[in-house]
């Protein structure tokens, strides 16, 4: 459970993996190999309405199995009718011109404009089914949609699309949005999470949370002068947050992020030893399905990491074990044991595992056994007389892979179809 008991096993903790120019090139490959990855840049101006109910009722289905709210109660199709009446599909137009938005504070990202908690059959209340993943402060958005209340957004990031709150986001033009996300110096949160400096002249920007690898434009006392909401720069970053007027739309506030504060001005360098420092930093936290619970889930986990060096990836755990960017080792029905081992053997630290909606990251071995850090909701194994015993982690923990299982009917080892490296 501690990292440098894992960075000393590195031959080479400091080897740059990939330059930022490099970085920029793999994120370039991904997007036109993930179909379900798109630059904003790169949109159309708008959507015609079939273009644009396609989508909504692509974020936004009916189940085809069961669901309950948490205290049991089974959806009915009124519960159904009323989720889909929030989606407004009669106030789609012939033409729909597309908005943008920075969003202002951490927000989920729903299948439907709801914050009603969903699960399914089995009753877990932490997989809560209505929710997909959470988009950071200074995350650009293209807006497609309201509902029915005005009190959601339906909204595309680069790499997902779903509802979240109105009140979440600030509307700007397209210019101002992507510009703000280019903007040059920038400053990466580093740590798990970071919190600006409280101040008390604007509380949108006070103590407000940011989560790894967001990235926020760097300003200067020389531009701002030596007094922040009341405060003396000289031992803080100034950056530039997004800010919502009353009205919606976009204005942009300094704030301060304490020198003592886990951030890095530029992308983290890109080196064996810095990727396992950046999930250890995440050990302990809270599972989140969907990033729910203020954390985050084991694809949410594995993106932040590596977002912290710049690397973008698609948001679903088949979307990345499956997804052709990277180095690739794909095992099928006819892979044997022997294969896998062979993979295994060549395992090298920050390679990442995936298994069915599920993906890991690869520390090292001890005694032959390798070892992955995960974000993980249940915890499966084999008691010696080959019953399963079944309980929960629900956070990120160090784990052996093999004595584990992903499915009591499966194994991690033998559940395990692809291996990703993205040196």
């Amino acid at each position: 459970m501690n990292p440098r008991f894992w960075q000393t096993k590195l031959a080479a903790p400091d080897q740059l993996l990939l330059t930022p120019a490099q970085i920029a090139q793999r994120n370039t490959e991904t997007f036109s190999l993930q179909s379900e990855m798109q630059s904003l840049h790169s949109l159309p101006a708008q959507y015609n309405k079939a273009e644009l109910t396609a989508i909504i009722q692509s974020v936004s289905k009916v189940a085809t199995t069961a669901r309950f709210y948490t205290d049991g109660t089974a959806l009915t199709p009124q519960h159904w009718q009323h989720y889909l009446s929030l989606l407004a599909l009669e106030q789609v137009q012939a033409v729909n011109p597309l908005r943008f938005a920075l969003v202002v504070k951490r927000t989920a990202l729903r299948a439907f404009p709801s914050r009603d908690r969903v699960v399914n059959e089995q009753g877990n209340a932490d997989l809560d089914r209505f929710a997909e993943t959470a988009l950071f402060p200074a995350d650009a958005v293209a807006v497609l949609h309201s509902s029915a209340d005005k009190q959601w957004l339906l909204v595309r990031s680069f790499n997902y699309t779903g509802w979240v709150q109105a009140a979440d986001v600030a509307i700007g033009s397209k210019q101002q949005v992507l510009a703000y996300t280019e903007q040059q110096p920038f400053i990466v949160v580093a740590g798990a999470k970071v919190y600006t400096a409280f101040n008390p002249q604007q509380a949108a920007v006070s103590e407000l949370q940011l989560d790894m690898g967001v990235r926020l434009p760097l300003l200067s006392a020389a531009e701002l002068g030596f007094s922040v909401h009341g405060q003396n720069p000289v031992a803080s970053h100034i950056v530039q947050l997004p800010l919502r007027l009353a009205d919606g739309s976009l204005s942009f506030s300094p704030a301060l992020l304490p020198l003592s504060a886990d951030v890095q001005q530029g992308y983290l360098p890109f080196t064996p030893g810095n990727i396992l420092a950046q999930a250890f930093k995440f050990l302990g936290e809270r599972y989140g399905w969907g990033h729910d619970y203020n954390g985050r889930d084991c694809t949410g986990f594995i993106s932040e990491i590596f977002r912290s060096f710049g690397l973008l990836m698609p948001r679903n755990s088949g979307q990345q074990g499956m997804g052709a960017y990277g180095r690739n080792i794909r095992f099928g029905a006819d892979s044997s044991a022997a294969d896998k081992q062979a993979a295994l053997a060549q395992l090298q630290a920050g390679d990442l595992l995936y298994f069915p909606g599920h993906v890991a990251l690869y520390l090292g071995t001890v005694n032959g056994q390798p070892f992955m850090i995960h974000d993980v909701n249940t915890l499966l194994y084999p008691h010696s007389d080959g019953s399963i015993y079944r309980g929960t982690l629900n956070g990120v923990a160090v784990t052996p892979l093999l004595p584990l299982y992903a499915t009591e009917q499966q194994s991690y080892f033998d559940a395990m179809y692809a291996i990703k490296s993205l040196r």
